[in-house]
């Protein structure tokens, strides 16, 4: 696998040699993965909480987290412009410091109570985060050998799934269980009343968040992370004007299998808490089933550690394929099975998606050569599918909140035929030869 994986015209990151050690640099990488996994999935909680205070349709509700991910389609270029401006450590304080802005921002949203400040800002916080993954997936990435690749980003990956277990904990006992709609049955209407005190629940969760991030970003500004270079980044350059990404077919139909999987895996999170609370299906309030949320994601946390060991032996393609029938098979369970069954295979297929994200990924990337730094950039791009999930909130308006996850299954078994045929490479280039810095 090739050592240029930045995105777009960022910063080429330094193939790793002997004498060099990135350990300390990827175990504070890994504390990023941790954060953004952690507030990804507060949404989770908070989705099913605004849909309450301000009385929303399941359409309206997905479109929170629809904006959430359209924010990775907008900021994913830019973001890379910025890295080439100022640097890899410095965009990394900037990503944290637009976060902690929106996470500032939310508490405002929450005092008015405001859903249009609410989306907006859900999506400086998203754009934040952006610039996180434009360079700290692909920098993972290529960092060791590269058959080992995809091992290497599934285990960091497997930290920001530890965040997404334990935010369904945090959001459930400081937004679910300090409000009136969290910790009533479900069908419980609201008066005017309830329905501010509820919001204002979301102000003091959204102020630890800001001191944590503020914190996170004076520590890695201080911190000594491997330098940059961009010599080689001219040469890539040069070389990569005679070549097409369209002649690379595990990143053409890498991209939609980007996109494709993001579906599934947020829409499964943001819906879970409104399916497991039906009374036919486990008859919890909000905040009970906030809690089970957090099974789903421990799920993919276990999964990821799996499948880090796991591809030490076999290969990441098959790897995939047995992830993605899993996936399947579970949630066509969950669409026509009742009560505790559905319950539990909906939470099942957190262990199927947990490796799916880094493995396409590694896949989608190998063998570029001096591409690589365009398809890390459309590769990031398309985890703006996440932002489509507001397609099933309208199939659950449409046809039934159980029956909108016949769209997960469609979007697993894409997954099952890149990894069978879409991921296998063509025209494989050569890798670059990049040297650390002085």
């Amino acid at each position: 696998m090739p050592p240029v994986v930045s995105s777009g015209d960022a910063p080429v990151l330094h193939a790793p040699q002997a004498g060099v050690r990135y350990g300390p640099a990827l175990a504070l990488l890994a504390s990023l993965f941790f954060m953004w996994g952690f507030i990804t999935v507060i949404n989770n909680t908070l989705l099913p909480h605004l849909r309450a205070v301000f009385d929303l349709n399941y359409t309206q509700t997905t479109l929170i987290e629809s904006v959430w991910f359209i924010a990775y389609f907008f900021a994913s270029i830019p973001s890379a412009k910025l890295i080439e401006r100022i640097g890899y450590q410095k965009s990394l304080v900037t990503g944290l410091l637009i976060m902690a802005a929106g996470a500032l921002g939310m508490m405002l949203a929450a005092s008015i109570p405001s859903y249009g400040v609410t989306l907006v800002m859900l999506f400086v916080i998203a754009s934040g985060i952006t610039l996180l993954q434009v360079a700290a997936n692909p920098y993972v990435a290529v960092v060791g050998k590269p058959e080992t690749a995809s091992s290497r980003l599934n285990l960091v990956q497997a930290l920001n799934s530890m965040g997404t277990m334990l935010a369904p904990m945090f959001g459930a006992y400081l937004i679910l269980g300090r409000s009136k709609s969290g910790t009533a049955v479900a069908g419980t209407v609201l008066t005017p009343a309830e329905r501010i005190a509820d919001a204002h629940s979301v102000i003091l969760p959204y102020a630890l968040v800001a001191v944590v991030l503020v914190i996170l970003a004076v520590v890695i500004a201080r911190f000594p992370l491997p330098a940059m270079g961009s010599a080689n980044s001219r040469v890539a350059k040069d070389q990569r004007k005679s070549l097409s990404l369209w002649a690379h077919r595990n990143l053409v139909f890498g991209v939609p299998a980007i996109f494709i999987y993001l579906i599934a895996e947020i829409g499964v999170a943001n819906l879970f808490v409104n399916f497991v609370s039906q009374p036919d299906i486990a008859n919890l309030t909000h905040e009970q089933a906030g809690k089970y949320l957090t099974f789903l994601w421990g799920g993919m946390m276990v999964g990821r550690f799996a499948g880090s060991a796991i591809m030490q032996r076999f290969d990441a393609s098959k790897v995939l394929a047995f992830f993605s029938v899993g996936a399947f098979l579970v949630m066509i369970t969950t669409v026509f099975a009742h009560g505790p069954v559905a319950m539990w295979s909906l939470i099942l297929v957190g262990l199927f998606h947990s490796i799916m994200f880094p493995t396409i990924f590694t896949l989608g990337i190998k063998g570029l050569g001096p591409l690589t730094e365009e398809g890390s950039g459309l590769l990031v791009m398309a985890i703006a599918g996440g932002s489509l999930v507001i397609v099933q909130g309208w199939l659950a308006d449409t046809f039934g909140l159980q029956n909108s996850f016949l769209l997960t299954a469609v979007c697993e078994l894409y997954v099952l035929f890149y990894a069978l045929w879409g991921s296998k490479t063509t025209h494989a280039e050569p890798d670059l030869v990049v040297q650390p810095a002085e």
